[in-house]
């Protein structure tokens, strides 16, 4: 039986019932994750980690300064000054978490400093009340990562410096594994119980195919080796017992349709302790995104932690109301235009730019710290401030 049947064989059982409460049951082998490791958190337990943490609001964030996660870490590049001021615009509109993305070949590079800048960031982050969600793994964008110095940015380009993690080499080969797995849990178990963190989402878009400019480089087998390395990577953060929650989000809304639901969303709704999903939809699209999404929630917190594309009609006016009735975590794409140049849309690269678009597409300062829109900094204020 091939990798791909086995895994449809093993998760078929996770569509939703047609009760409007029920929750799918976990894949067989759940249960031996769970033994190499503290178990999924139950749903009491996951309701309890979301009223202490409270409504979530905040941005994905990499300093103005970077063009990519290792530009942001790396210790010639590591630019706490920036870091500082632009968390502290956060704390100004009411944030209290950002989604941030580390890199593996940092850890492979220097392990002591890098959790050490990793501590430095919290401990900024912890001055301005902000608690992120650290990122670990990152299948989108360019598969070919190098340490040391990066590239500048293409003019009008939306990420063009950005990188994976692991890069296509390393996700294709097995034997150089137990490399990821050192760096899963050597930075999980450092900050196992730093209640400065606020969850582990484990892998970013991991059934993510690139864009033209990258397919030829990437595994021709990339979704099912990114589903095995995601279930690997859920095992070994388990294994050093954290106390914050793992998680990891379907953002394709196949959930919606649960005879269309893809193994891999169905594994990472089981395998979640607290639900993460991506949208950049309209409002009428979230609201049915969100209705379903409980079903499969079953009681669990749910956060958004991708949302946000101006032109789509995913703005902050329009999505982040719902969130917050929903009592749904609300984490938008991008905060300061900077060096990853995302006030670009995705279409720059099928598309060339030679000014700055109209509207944005992400992002909500400029470098000195003026918003984008005014309007919309004061919307966001309010609407924080009503915790």
């Amino acid at each position: 039986m091939g990798l791909s049947a086995i895994l449809v064989a093993a998760i078929c059982c996770l569509s939703p019932t047609s009760g409007q409460n029920a929750r799918p049951k976990p894949p067989a082998d759940a249960a031996t994750v769970a033994r190499q490791g503290r178990a999924i958190w139950t749903k009491q337990h996951a309701r309890a980690w979301a009223d202490s943490a409270g409504w979530l609001a905040g941005s994905n964030f990499i300093p103005s300064s970077a063009i990519n996660q290792l530009e942001m870490w790396q210790a010639d590049t590591f630019d706490p000054r920036t870091i500082d001021r632009e968390l502290g615009w956060g704390e100004g509109l009411g944030f209290n978490t950002m989604r941030v993305f580390l890199h593996d070949l940092l850890w492979q590079q220097d392990s002591v400093g890098f959790v050490k800048r990793v501590d430095e960031f919290l401990a900024i982050a912890d001055r301005h009340h902000i608690r992120p969600m650290f990122v670990l793994f990152d299948a989108v964008w360019d598969p070919l990562p190098h340490l040391g110095k990066q590239r500048p940015p293409i003019p009008h380009l939306h990420n063009s410096g950005w990188v994976q993690s692991p890069g296509a080499a390393v996700l294709a080969d097995t034997t150089q594994w137990p490399r990821l797995r050192a760096y899963v849990q050597g930075i999980v178990g450092h900050f196992a119980n730093d209640r400065r963190v606020l969850a582990w989402d484990l892998f970013n878009e991991p059934d993510n195919v690139n864009r033209p400019a990258y397919i030829a480089y990437e595994p021709i087998d990339k979704p099912e080796r990114a589903f095995q390395l995601l279930r690997k990577t859920f095992e070994w953060a388990r294994a050093v017992n954290p106390s914050q929650p793992l998680t990891a989000a379907p953002w394709k809304a196949d959930w919606v349709d649960s005879t269309r639901t893809l193994p891999i969303t169905a594994f990472m709704l089981a395998n979640s302790d607290v639900i993460t999903f991506h949208s950049y939809a309209d409002s009428a699209t979230v609201e049915r995104e969100l209705a379903a999404l409980e079903r499969w929630a079953g009681g669990r917190p749910i956060i958004c932690s991708e949302y946000m594309a101006r032109p789509r009609g995913s703005t902050f006016e329009k999505i982040m109301p719902i969130f917050a009735r929903e009592h749904v975590g609300a984490i938008n794409w991008g905060f300061v235009s900077g060096k990853s140049q995302t006030i670009y849309p995705w279409d720059s690269w099928n598309r060339e730019y030679t000014s700055e678009p109209r509207p944005w597409f992400h992002d909500v300062f400029r470098r000195d710290g003026t918003p984008y829109d005014a309007s919309e900094v004061t919307f966001i204020r309010r609407l924080t401030r009503q915790r």
